[in-house]
């Protein structure tokens, strides 16, 4: 399997999906032709992403399915690989880009080649940036992906996409451009940009600090952690339904993926150092934004801030640096990429009947969507973290894995636990619940075939993986006990070379 290029096929697939798309004509027929490419393109790359869970040794916590090609002057390669920490976003990836493009099957009308276009190379991206183990390769995907985010919520987005399109980009672009000088001063110190590698370089101590800082400038903006979250409510609001799934489900996590990837093995010391600051920023966005979603009057808006929140159980988990905190944070990044973009379109279901997305133009429609008001109550209980769903179980190992190491956090972060139940199940109430009273709500109809067929998978997901989580912590389990075990080593081994340079002196 080695020898075949799996991971380059993955990655690079709906790229040829995009480019057979874009010569397809504009005439009906072609408009109905890039649709199926699309989703053939997306079940077929799903299917061989499969392949890679088949073929992948869990208890093996090195990078597998390598690939290795001289790719930039002899010193930055071409280089592809998973582990058990990025194999599972890989599949999320695969998994949910055949259900954004059902999802736009009926509700993108206009330019539906370049929609489809776009989604096909953001997956490409997307993937790639999972795959890369060369930093210069993981920055160009990384970023590569703001650009078709930014024509999907751009061009068909709702009134005010222009705004957030361009808020979303000059947030994720400002942050990864201090990123970059990071990497230049990695390259210099290292000599290379090899992935692999500088996870066992010692970087000197002030190179961390500032290196750490810079790449939480871009991964915070990405998750979005608190303060620098405030461009996602808005992208959420005005991008259309799969490209707010996207969003929510795989954008957010590249975030935490880059946590993990970088800032815990690569600079240990600093991330030990200024762990505080990641608690402090963790508590409020789980706290505050959990109080912003409780006065919000449009769906979207409160689901984004309710992405919020949850990101800041993941970056609490990652951040104890503690067995159950790491898997966790994995684990709830997993659970809440299914949740949220089951959610998102939840709302997309109602907003292609009636397109409103204000919550007080709904009520009672148990009584019309009885089906809707099933599956939309699957995943609002999952959001809040009901036992027997998979938001629980990542929600429960970073609390348990932050309390070994920090009482009073784990203590306050419970709060948002609390809150989550309420602005979730005020949501539900308001919208499912009631008396049948509007009259622009007589008429309205259940969810057909086509959104069956994008709910069931989620909801068979969400509560398979809620009573038996164990695939994904095992597919992860050797990888984060490497990953731990490495950080303790550097942080050692720094306070033997700090103690005999004291004793030096």
């Amino acid at each position: 399997m080695t020898s075949w290029p799996i991971l380059s096929v993955v990655t690079f697939l709906p790229l040829a999906g995009a480019v057979f798309i874009a010569f397809l004509s504009e005439d009906p027929a072609g408009v109905r032709n890039a649709r199926w490419v699309a989703l053939w393109t997306t079940l077929i790359v799903f299917a061989i992403s499969l392949i890679l869970v088949w073929r992948f040794d869990p208890s093996n916590g090195d990078f597998q399915f390598l690939e290795k090609h001289p790719w930039l002057g002899g010193t930055i390669n071409y280089e592809m690989g998973v582990d058990g920490i990025s194999l599972p976003f890989v599949i999320l990836t695969t998994g949910l880009m055949p259900i954004c493009i059902l999802a736009s099957w009926t509700a993108i009308e206009s330019r539906v080649r370049e929609y489809m276009v776009a989604f096909l190379v953001l997956e490409t991206l997307m993937v790639g940036t999972f795959c890369a183990l060369d930093l210069v390769l993981f920055y160009l995907f990384f970023e590569g992906g703001l650009i078709p985010m930014f024509l999907i919520i751009g061009v068909w987005g709702g009134p005010r996409r222009v705004y957030a399109s361009f808020k979303f980009f000059l947030y994720t672009l400002l942050g990864s451009v201090l990123m970059l000088l990071a990497i230049m001063a990695m390259y210099w110190n290292a000599g290379t940009t090899d992935i692999p590698t500088l996870l066992h370089h010692a970087f000197p101590r002030s190179l961390q600090t500032w290196a750490w800082l810079a790449f939480l400038a871009s991964f915070a903006v990405k998750m979005p952690m608190w303060p620098v979250h405030t461009w996602l409510p808005d992208a959420h609001v005005e991008a259309p339904t799969a490209g707010s799934v996207i969003l929510a489900a795989i954008l957010l996590k590249m975030g935490g993926y880059g946590f993990l990837r970088f800032s815990l093995p690569m600079f240990p010391e600093a991330s030990q150092q200024l762990a505080p600051l990641i608690y402090a920023l963790s508590v409020v966005a789980i706290v505050y934004t959990s109080l912003v979603a409780l006065v919000q009057e449009d769906m979207k808006k409160l689901i984004a801030y309710s992405s919020v929140a949850h990101m800041g159980f993941v970056t609490m988990g990652i951040f104890a640096v503690t067995a159950q905190g790491v898997a966790g944070g994995i684990f709830q990044m997993i659970s809440h990429g299914i949740v949220s973009a089951a959610l998102f379109l939840c709302v997309g279901v109602v907003y292609d009947r009636m397109h409103t997305r204000e919550i007080a133009a709904y009520g009672g429609l148990v009584n019309r969507m009885p089906l809707y008001a099933f599956t939309f109550m699957m995943f609002t209980l999952a959001n809040v973290g009901l036992p027997g769903t998979s938001g629980f179980v990542g929600e429960f190992l970073t609390l348990i894995g932050t309390f070994r190491v920090n009482t009073w956090v784990a203590t306050l972060a419970t709060l948002g636990t609390i809150l989550s139940a309420a602005y979730a199940l005020w949501l539900y109430r308001k919208i499912v619940f009631g008396r049948l009273e509007k009259p622009s709500l007589f008429s309205i109809r259940d969810m057909g075939w086509r959104e069956l067929a994008i709910f069931v998978p989620l909801i068979v997901l969400t509560l398979i993986l809620g009573v038996y989580p164990k695939p994904v912590l095992d597919f992860s389990s050797a990888s984060v006990t490497q990953l731990i075990d490495n950080y303790r080593h550097a942080l050692a081994a720094a306070q033997t070379a700090g103690q005999t340079a004291s004793l030096g002196r």
